[in-house]
C-alpha cells in the first residue's frame, strides 16, 4: 500500500499519548449526470440539514450494548462505524522509515490475530487494508483461527496493468474492493478516466461491492456527475496526493519537508461526503498521528468526524496495542459519541 491511502495509527496509549499513524448493482459508467453547480448546491443543502438528519435517521442502528458498536449498511452487510485500518500493522507510518520498520517488526502474525480478536471483543467487525502477500497471509491465519470480521480490500497502484490481481483479491472473499486512491487520482490527472471506469467494472464482475478511494474531493464529484457504478467511497480527509505545483500555489516555493497536512482540507472533504447519498468511509481522521497530543485531542478528532459525516458513514482508524488498549479506548469513545444523537 502506498503511504497515501488507508488509515493512520496511534503510537502510544490513549492516556497521555502521541498517536501515529451495497449489493453489487448496476451503473451507467461514463454518463453526464449532475452538473458541478448541482453538486455544490447539494452539499450546501445537506450541510444545512445534517443535524436534523442525524437526529431522525436510524441508519446507525440501535443503541449499542457495552461490547458492541453502532453499524451502517454496506450493501447486504452491517459494518461497524469504527473500522480498523492496516497502516500501523504493515509499516505505513506516514512519518519515516524507522517508525515504519518498528511497526512492522512489532506486528508479528500472532499479534495481528490478537489485535483482530480484541476488535471483535469491542464491536469492531470490519478490517480494511491493502492487497499484499503479508496481508493475505494474516487474513488467512485469522480466519483459520475462527475470525469472522468483514474484510475491505484496497487495490495496488498498478492494478490497471495486472487484472489477474483483481480476481485473486476477490477469491479471498472481501466484501468490497476499491482501487488505490493514488492510482485513481493519477488516472484522473492523466485524463484516463476510461481506464479507471474499466477497472471499476472489472471489480464489479467479481461479484463484490465496488469502492472508490479518493484524497481529492473532485474525484468523488466526477464519479457522481458521471454516475459511475460505485457502492461506496473511501474519503481521505487530507489531499495528500496534491501535486507539488498546487502546494506551491498555496504555500509558496519553500515547502515543508515530508507529507503536508493542511487544516483546510478536512472541511472540503466533509462537504463532498455530505453531498453524496452513498456510504463514505472516512480515513486520516487523526491526520496520520499529527493530531494526537492528548486523549482529549483524539476524542475531538473523532467527534468532529462523526459530527460532519452522514449517519450512514463510518470511520477507518489504524490502531495497535503496544502501548495500551487503543482498540478498546477508541471503540468506547466512538460508542459514546454515536449514542449522543448521531
Amino acid at each position: 500500500m502506498s503511504r497515501s491511502d488507508s488509515a493512520e495509527g496511534q503510537l502510544t496509549s490513549n492516556g497521555g499519548r502521541a498517536d501515529s499513524p451495497a449489493p453489487a448493482g448496476g451503473g451507467s459508467g461514463e454518463g453526464n449526470g449532475a452538473t458541478r453547480r448541482d453538486f455544490l448546491q447539494n452539499a450546501a443543502t445537506a450541510a444545512a440539514g445534517l443535524a436534523l438528519a442525524q437526529a431522525a435517521s436510524p441508519a446507525a442502528g440501535a443503541q449499542p450494548a457495552a461490547n458492541t458498536l453502532p453499524t451502517i449498511r454496506l450493501g447486504p452487510h452491517q459494518i461497524s462505524r469504527l473500522i480498523i485500518g492496516g497502516n500501523p500493522i504493515y509499516g505505513y507510518s506516514h512519518f519515516n522509515r524507522l517508525l515504519s520498520r518498528h511497526q512492522t517488526d512489532w506486528h508479528t502474525p500472532e499479534r495481528v490475530v490478537e489485535l483482530l480478536r480484541r476488535c471483535e471483543q469491542v464491536g469492531i467487525n470490519t478490517w480494511q487494508n491493502s492487497y499484499a502477500e503479508r496481508t493475505l497471509a494474516d487474513l488467512e491465519r485469522y480466519r483459520k483461527a475462527g475470525g469472522t470480521m468483514h474484510w475491505l480490500c484496497l487495490g495496488k497502484p498498478d492494478w490497471e496493468q495486472k487484472p489477474d490481481q483483481v480476481a485473486d483479491a476477490a477469491r479471498r472473499k472481501p466484501i468490497g474492493i476499491a482501487p488505490h486512491g493514488a492510482h485513481a487520482e493519477r488516472l484522473h490527472r492523466q485524463k484516463r478516466l476510461g481506464d479507471l471506469v474499466a477497472l471499476l467494472a472489472r471489480i464489479r464482475k467479481q461479484g463484490v461491492l465496488v469502492g472508490l478511494s479518493a484524497h481529492n474531493p473532485e474525484l468523488i464529484q466526477v464519479a457522481e456527475e458521471r454516475k459511475w457504478d460505485v457502492d461506496y467511497y473511501m474519503c481521505c480527509l487530507y489531499y495528500l496526493t496534491r501535486p507539488r505545483d498546487e502546494y506551491q500555489k498555496l504555500l509558496g516555493k519553500d515547502l515543508p519537508l515530508g507529507e503536508i497536512y493542511l487544516p483546510t482540507d478536512p472541511p472540503r472533504m466533509f462537504r463532498a461526503v455530505r453531498a453524496v447519498r452513498k456510504p463514505c468511509l472516512v480515513y486520516k481522521v487523526l491526520a496520520a498521528g499529527r493530531r494526537v497530543a492528548s486523549a482529549a485531542e483524539v476524542r475531538q478528532c473523532l467527534d468532529t468526524a462523526l459530527a460532519n459525516v452522514k449517519p450512514a458513514d463510518a470511520l477507518i482508524v489504524g490502531m495497535y496495542q503496544q502501548f495500551g488498549d487503543q482498540v478498546g479506548e477508541n471503540a468506547a469513545v466512538v460508542r459514546e459519541l454515536c449514542a449522543s444523537v448521531r
